[in-house]
């Protein structure tokens, strides 16, 4: 079957790609603006790519075109399909009707950490032998790629709470019908679609009554809204990580049938050591190459899923010593004069300021960390979290931000960093920002990018213009 992907370069629909291809259909796709690394894997796999929506695509037809939730109504090419009448299905449902059906789906939710803690999961289960296929919103560096079929009845798969499709407006997860499933975090995000954390929190539970009996939901304790969404009602067991003060006690009796395990990482040490409790009792210690409080309990929950699939703790820990983590994420993309420059997916300002600390926490303390922010995420580009910015980027030495296509004022939101003695700039030309990051570099600085797209190429700009 030739399937033609519609939004083929975003980090989902490329993994819906790569699975049809190693399913065997020809495939072939469409996007526009397409970056790294998503585009280059899908063309290292023998992708054909076709730049825009126009509507002359038809003229070599597939036999189904697959919708991505970034494609809305009056986009030229999705209009020319609807108005032929051609065959179209979103990616989720495909997904589900094509690959998951009859697996034993390990589905990983949450508002941070879900392609790093998928990535810890995939690779655990792969180094337990199980050879499980996966899909995660990035490319994990321990395979390579994105996506794959795998061998096993298992499947990894990062479940984003967005919407669907144009045509569906339910959160992709609904789809996947786990059986394990790790609830991370849950805030408020996606301002466009959802109009506060309650509507969130609305799909989660309905992601939660997809759940069988049988199954297990690996929860986060210190969160406030998965206690919630639980507290609607629950049918599967229920096993809680980072649990501290009480919190399991109280979360443990909201569930039908909760497993009253209180799973928890000690000490919360900054360099990538700690130990596994379970109930208070030690179960070994690892190493994450991963700087992070945070990427220490996205290990926790990843070992405490693979322990529903009958893999052993111990062999996670194993696992994970050896993780290399996920592409954009803290990745280091390289070093000019004792200035290394990483990049960094973060977007919403709970993240940015996770992934500031994680980077200080390996710093020695003399070290400056630049921060190079693009809001650019839908949520971003409303100014919703405007008045959470100043406070996620307080540990940066210094701030820059790009906002060209930004409708509120971003100097007046970051102002109060100057009353700390940071300053932020904002720029509307990217050459003018690389000049003045490049201008203020320090040797034995760190430029830390973080934008949800490609941000034109800054990072490589930023070390032409070190070297320079």
């Amino acid at each position: 079957m030739h399937i033609h992907i519609l939004g083929i370069c975003g980090t989902f629909m490329g993994g819906v790609a790569l699975l049809a291809r190693a399913a065997g259909h020809q495939v072939t796709g469409c996007d526009a603006g397409v970056y790294p690394p998503m585009s280059t894997q899908l063309a290292a796999q023998g992708i054909v790519l076709t730049e825009g929506y126009a509507a002359q695509q038809l003229a070599q037809p597939a036999d189904l075109y697959v919708i991505g939730n970034a494609i809305s109504r009056g986009n030229p090419l999705l209009e020319a399909i609807l108005a032929r009448g051609l065959p179209y299905v979103s990616g989720p449902q495909w997904l589900a009707e094509n690959i998951l059906h009859g697996k034993w789906v390990l589905a990983v939710a949450g508002t941070h950490g879900k392609t790093t803690t998928s990535s810890m999961l995939a690779w655990i289960l792969d180094h337990a032998g199980l050879k499980p296929g996966f899909l995660i919103g990035g490319v994990a560096q321990d395979f390579g790629i994105s996506a794959r079929l795998g061998e096993t009845d298992f499947f990894v798969i990062e479940a984003d709470e967005y919407d669907t499709a144009f045509c569906d407006k339910r959160s992709k997860f609904v789809h996947y019908r786990p059986r394990t499933l790790i609830l991370n975090n849950l805030e408020f995000d996606h301002a466009d679609i959802f109009a506060d954390l309650a509507a969130i929190e609305t799909q989660f539970h309905h992601l939660v009554r997809t759940l069988p009996n049988n199954g297990l939901i690996v929860a986060n304790a210190a969160e406030d809204a998965l206690r919630r969404v639980l507290a609607r009602g629950c049918w599967t067991p229920v096993t809680w990580f980072n649990a501290h003060d009480g919190a399991q006690a109280a979360v443990g009796t909201t569930t039908e049938g909760a497993a009253e395990t209180g799973w928890s990482v000690s000490p919360p040490a900054h360099d990538g050591r700690f130990a596994v409790h379970c109930d208070g009792l030690p179960l070994g210690t690892t190493q994450l190459a991963l700087p992070g409080v945070h990427n220490q309990l996205n290990a926790l929950a990843a070992i405490v899923a693979a322990r529903h699939v009958g893999v052993a703790p111990e062999v996670s820990l194993q696992a994970l010593a050896q993780f290399q983590g996920v592409k954009r994420r803290l990745e280091e993309r390289g070093t000019v004069r004792d200035i290394t420059v990483y990049d960094d997916f973060a977007h919403h300002p709970t993240a940015i300021a996770l992934t500031i600390a994680g980077l200080r926490a390996r710093l020695s303390p003399e070290a400056r960390i630049l921060a190079v922010l693009e809001p650019r995420s839908n949520t971003m580009k409303l100014g919703s979290m405007k008045a959470q910015l100043p406070d996620s980027l307080r540990d940066a030495d210094a701030v820059f931000c790009y906002a060209s296509e930004l409708d509120w004022d971003v100097a007046a939101a970051l102002a109060p960093l100057g009353a700390q003695g940071k300053p932020a700039q904002v720029f509307d030309q990217l050459d003018a920002l690389v000049q003045a990051v490049a201008a203020q570099a320090h040797p034995g600085d760190r430029i830390l990018v973080m934008s949800n797209g490609g941000f034109g190429g800054v990072h490589g700009r930023l070390l032409q213009a070190l070297a320079a």
